[in-house]
C-alpha cells in the first residue's frame, strides 16, 4: 500500500507489524477502514477548487461558527495526511462522494453536483412544456420542432413551463405528469438520449481522473495516421487506449473541432472524388492547393546554422463566428499542427463572442495603430502555430483590408454551427457572405443536424444562386462528436456537435481566348 493512499489508521497498524491473516475480525475492520478513508489523488485536484472555500478548522454550526462561538478565519486546506487523521477520528470533512460509473443517473433537481441543480432551475425557468395542448410560445423553426405541433386556437391551454422531470431521462420536459403520460409516444424518441445526456453530464461532475484527456504528442515520420473513422485515427495518432463509450463521447467533444478542419485539408482524407464521392471536382482544385501549402517537401532542416532553411508563409485558417471553439484548452487545438508538423499555422478567432468563457483575460487589449482591432495574440503554441483572437465582425475587418490579400493556397474559412438560415441569426451572415465569396478561398461549414445544415445550404442558395461552386457535397462528418447535447431552452432539441459537414467558394471563371 502507498503512503498516498492509505490512511494513517491503516498506515499505524501496518509499521506495527500487526499479522491481521490470522484475526478475521481485525481483518474485516481494516478493510473497511481502507475503504472509508482511500481518497485518489486526482480526487483532490479535481475538486480543491471547491475545498478551498470550505471551512476545515473546526466542527463548524449552522451559523458557520466552531466550539468557541467564533467564526472561523479562512485557511488554506489541511494536508492530506492531517485530513485522513481528522477522518479516522471523526465524520469527513468533505461529505461529498465521489460518483462511480454504476451510479451516475441522478435527476437534475437531485444532482449532487451544484451546477446541474443549478441548470435543472434554469431549464424550469426558462423552457416551455412541449404538449400539444398548449398555446405556441415562438415561431418553429423546423418540422422537427415540438413548437410546431401546437396551436393557437381559443381551447388551447396557455403557455407552462417544464416542472416535470421525466424519470426515466431526469430532465425537467413537462409541466405536469399528466401531459407527461399523455405526450409519452413523443418523449420516448429522445428519452434514451436524454438519459445518455445526463449521465455524461454527471460523468463530467463525478470528480475522477479523465486519462482520455491526455493527447499525444508530434506524429512520427515513420506512422500514418488512418482517418477513416475516430477509431482508426486515435489508434494510429497513438492515443491512450480507450475502452468506454463514455470516455469516447467525452474526448470526442472537444476533438471533433480541430479534426473536423484537419480531415478536409489533410493528404490522407477520408473525402474523395472516387472513395464516397462527396468531393467535388473545384473541391479538389481547392483542397490540391491547400495541401501543397501543408505537407511541403523535407528540406533538410536542421536545428544548427547549417540547417536554417527559408519556410512558406503560415496557413492561415480563419474561424469566423467563433464561441465555444475558441475556449478549448490549447492542448486540443495544437493536436491540428501536430497533424501537419511540416508546416505553419495560424488560427485566427473572429466573432464578437470569440472571448467567451475567457474570463480570466480580460480586460481586452487597447486599440492601437499597431493592433486597430484589439487582437489578442497567442504565438508560443510549440513554435509551429499561432492563435489571434478579434472581438468583432469579420465584414468590419473585411471593409478595413485588414487580411487582405487572400491566397486560395495559403487560406481556409470555417464556419462552427454558423446557423447561416436560422432566423435569429441570418441577418449577422448577410453582408458577410458576399465578402466570403469574393476571397475565392474553401468555406466549410458545419451543422447540428441535418435540418439545421440543409437550411444553411438553401439560404446560401437564396442569396448567391449562382456565385459559388460546393466543394464538399453536404453530409454527415465523419469526426463528428459523439456526445449529445441538450439545448436548455427546448431539453427535446437534442444534437450533437458538427454533425454535418460541407464547403463552397466563391465561383472562379477562367479567361478564354477565342480563336483567330
Amino acid at each position: 500500500m502507498a503512503g498516498g493512499y492509505t490512511c494513517v489508521q491503516c498506515l499505524h497498524v501496518l509499521r506495527q507489524g500487526v499479522r491481521v491473516s490470522g484475526t478475521p475480525g481485525r481483518l474485516q475492520s481494516l478493510v473497511n477502514s481502507r475503504r472509508k478513508c482511500a481518497v485518489s489523488p486526482s480526487w483532490i485536484r479535481s475538486f480543491g477548487s471547491e475545498r478551498n472555500n470550505r471551512s476545515v478548522g473546526g466542527t463548524t454550526t449552522e451559523q458557520g461558527k466552531n466550539a468557541s462561538g467564533k467564526t472561523p478565519a479562512k485557511s488554506s486546506p489541511a494536508p492530506f495526511a492531517q485530513r485522513a487523521a481528522s477522518t479516522s477520528a471523526g465524520p469527513s470533512v468533505d461529505t461529498r462522494a465521489l460518483l462511480k460509473p454504476n451510479n451516475l443517473f441522478h435527476s437534475f433537481s437531485n444532482s449532487p453536483s451544484p451546477a446541474i441543480r443549478q441548470r435543472a432551475a434554469f431549464i424550469k425557468q426558462n423552457a416551455f412544456c412541449p404538449h400539444p395542448s398548449h398555446q405556441q410560445t415562438r415561431a418553429p423553426v423546423s418540422p422537427h420542432d415540438p413548437e410546431a405541433r401546437k396551436t393557437s386556437d381559443e381551447t388551447s391551454q396557455p403557455p407552462a413551463h417544464s416542472h416535470f422531470e421525466c424519470p426515466d431521462c431526469g430532465v425537467p420536459v413537462y409541466c405536469s405528469e399528466g401531459h407527461w403520460m399523455d405526450d409519452f409516444e413523443a418523449h420516448l424518441e429522445v428519452c434514451e438520449t436524454m438519459r445518455q445526456i445526463n449521465e455524461d453530464d454527471h460523468d463530467l461532475h463525478s470528480g475522477r481522473f479523465f486519462p482520455e484527456f491526455s493527447y499525444p504528442g508530434v506524429q512520427d515520420d515513420n506512422f500514418v495516421i488512418n482517418m477513416t473513422n475516430w477509431d482508426t485515427y486515435m489508434y494510429t495518432r497513438e492515443f491512450d487506449a480507450i475502452n468506454s463509450d463514455r470516455s469516447m463521447r467525452q474526448v470526442t467533444r472537444m476533438l471533433t473541432y480541430p479534426q473536423t478542419i484537419a480531415s478536409v485539408l489533410h493528404e490522407l482524407s477520408p473525402y474523395s472524388v472516387r472513395g464516397n464521392n462527396r468531393l467535388t471536382a473545384e473541391g479538389l482544385k481547392s483542397m490540391t492547393a491547400l495541401r501543397y501549402s501543408l505537407h511541403p517537401p523535407k528540406t533538410g532542416e536542421d536545428i544548427d546554422i547549417k540547417g536554417l532553411r527559408l519556410k512558406a508563409p503560415p496557413v492561415r485558417i480563419f474561424i469566423l463566428g467563433a464561441r465555444a471553439e475558441s475556449s478549448l484548452p490549447r492542448e486540443v487545438w495544437m493536436q491540428l499542427s501536430y497533424m501537419f508538423p511540416q508546416s505553419l499555422i495560424h488560427v485566427i478567432f473572429i466573432g464578437p463572442e470569440s472571448m467567451a468563457n475567457r474570463d480570466s483575460e480580460f480586460p481586452l487589449p487597447q486599440r492601437t495603430p499597431e493592433n486597430p482591432f484589439g487582437g489578442i495574440v497567442e504565438d508560443r503554441l510549440g513554435g509551429q502555430m499561432k492563435i489571434t483572437t478579434y472581438v468583432d465582425y469579420f465584414h468590419t475587418m473585411y471593409k478595413a483590408q485588414y487580411f487582405q490579400p487572400f491566397d486560395p493556397y495559403l487560406d481556409c474559412f470555417m464556419l462552427f454551427h454558423p446557423g447561416l438560415g436560422h432566423p435569429a441569426s441570418s441577418h449577422e451572415w448577410a453582408e458577410t457572405l458576399p465578402q466570403l465569396l469574393e476571397t475565392k478561398v474553401p468555406v466549410l461549414c458545419t451543422g447540428y443536424t441535418q435540418w439545421d445544415m440543409e437550411r444553411d445550404i438553401n439560404w446560401v442558395h437564396d442569396k448567391c444562386a449562382g456565385e459559388f461552386d460546393i466543394l464538399l457535397e453536404p453530409g454527415e462528418n465523419i469526426f463528428r462528436s459523439l456526445r449529445w447535447d441538450l439545448n436548455d431552452l427546448d431539453p427535446h432539441d437534442v444534437s450533437c456537435g458538427n454533425w454535418g459537414l460541407w464547403a463552397f467558394r466563391g465561383k472562379r471563371y477562367e479567361a478564354t481566348f477565342k480563336a483567330e
